[in-house]
């Protein structure tokens, strides 16, 4: 069965558009409640959650309508990160999770994203299903058998003290002053508080949400702002999530940024020192640096690569038994800690290598020097293919003659956006330049 809604992670788009519509989100949440409601018994649950977009009010109100037409009782989270979605679903034995976001996308995006009961994301074979069902008549419950709906306030709360439960036993944060940067996202409460009550010295900024403002010049996708606050506050460490909390990217005490590759190394050599790194073997997307591949190979330990998606990454490591993976935009996914890449969590770790290890963040976040690696997007219309126009099929095979071994190639389709990703890697950035520009420019023409 094939996927026309759902995307890389979940369904994605403009707010108010297809198929971010009120309407589309009723019927979403009325095939979701069916397929969950299979045997026929009543008391199922669902737990939703939310980032801070405006749009995630009309479509919380459009979802549990949905669902409890079918009979499912709904349990409102509000704002809370992805990450807590994946564990209150769990926590609270409910059958499904749904977060509402478009992660780091802009305000205008919203998206919505499914957990099965274990709390990790649904299979491509389950989302398919659910498509299915949409496409046809979706079967109300009876009268008496409608669910029931209500908020649940302590939600932030319970992930709160969950989240503390991840740092070391008896550590505390104290004399440590962390720049947090929330995106003006999700977790803009809840990743204070627990910084806060580990004892930091906190400076927070990007968590003033106003429904407009999330991603907007703050969090990962704009770690400068975080950097410029941690020089200015002398901080020891920034940490920038996305609007959902679920990617981190570090800025260490000289304002120089780290992404989820350097984060992965540290980790993976960490773990297999105390021998907590399960297979010998980290997983990550074939975005990854291939100086991330050679620094694990040094070490004896194995890169696992995926196609992106943290949900692949997460799919492989629960086929080969792993317990470390993640994405060199940020997601870090510990299946000792989380079903999903969290953000918090995975910053709370590098704390604990600072405390353990005595060693700055400066010294513990330059791992590897990466290959040159060069990224670049061209936007296209929905609905066509430049990437199957004989010049572009030309570019892309000319650029890896070109290599010829000595770098790679990637291009691909965003799954969240209408973007074309060309991506290169080279020891000869002139020459890594020139292969990137072609295809750009071949790709360009196409669209």
């Amino acid at each position: 069965m094939t996927r026309k809604i759902f995307g890389t992670d979940g369904v994605r788009g403009r707010a108010n558009t297809e198929p971010m519509t009120a309407d589309m989100a009723l019927r979403l949440g009325a095939a979701a409640g069916r397929y969950f409601r299979r045997d026929g018994r009543n008391g199922h649950r669902v737990v939703i959650g939310k980032d801070t977009r405006l749009s995630g009010y009309m479509l919380e109100n459009a979802l549990t309508a949905g669902l409890t037409s079918t009979g499912m009782n709904v349990l409102l989270l509000g704002p809370v990160p992805t990450p807590a979605v994946g564990y209150l679903t769990r926590s609270m034995r409910a059958d499904i999770g749904i977060m509402i976001s478009a992660s780091h996308n802009p305000a205008h995006d919203n998206g919505i994203k499914f957990f099965g009961p274990d709390g990790f994301k649904l299979s491509d074979e389950a989302e398919a299903e659910i498509e299915a069902i949409l496409s046809g008549q979706v079967r109300p419950a009876e009268p008496q058998n409608i669910g029931r709906a209500r908020r649940i306030d302590d939600g932030r709360g319970r992930y709160v003290e969950y989240a503390k439960t991840t740092f070391p036993a008896g550590r505390r944060l104290d004399g440590l002053k962390v720049v947090i940067d929330s995106a003006n996202g999700a977790a803009y409460r809840a990743a204070p508080d627990v910084l806060y009550e580990l004892g930091a010295d906190l400076v927070a900024i990007g968590d003033d949400p106003d429904g407009h403002n999330i991603n907007d010049g703050v969090g990962s996708t704009h770690p400068e702002t975080a950097a410029q606050a941690v020089l200015d506050h002398r901080a020891d460490l920034g940490i920038c999530l996305d609007g959902d909390a679920d990617r981190v990217i570090l800025i260490d005490e000289k304002g120089r940024v780290a992404d989820g590759d350097q984060l992965m190394a540290l980790m993976a050599a960490r773990w297999a020192e105390q021998d907590k790194l399960a297979g010998g073997a980290l997983v990550a997307t074939v975005m990854s640096n291939l100086g991330l591949e050679r620094f694990l190979q040094a070490r004896g330990l194995r890169l696992e690569r995926t196609k992106v998606g943290d949900r692949y990454v997460v799919e492989r490591m629960r086929e080969g038994g792993f317990n470390l993976g993640g994405e060199q935009s940020g997601h870090i996914v510990m299946t000792d800690y989380a079903t999903t890449g969290d953000g918090l969590i995975a910053g709370l770790q590098f704390l604990a290598a600072m405390i353990e290890t005595g060693h700055s963040a400066s010294d513990l976040v330059h791992q590897f020097d990466p290959v040159p690696q060069l990224l670049k997007n061209v936007r296209y219309a929905a609905g066509s293919d430049p990437l199957s126009v004989e010049k572009v099929q030309a570019a892309i095979s000319a650029g890896e003659a070109r290599l010829n071994g000595t770098g790679r190639v990637l291009i691909r389709k965003s799954g969240t956006e209408p973007l074309i990703r060309v991506m290169a890697e080279a020891e000869d950035e002139v020459m890594l330049r020139d292969v990137v520009d072609s295809i750009v420019a071949a790709v360009e023409d196409a669209v």
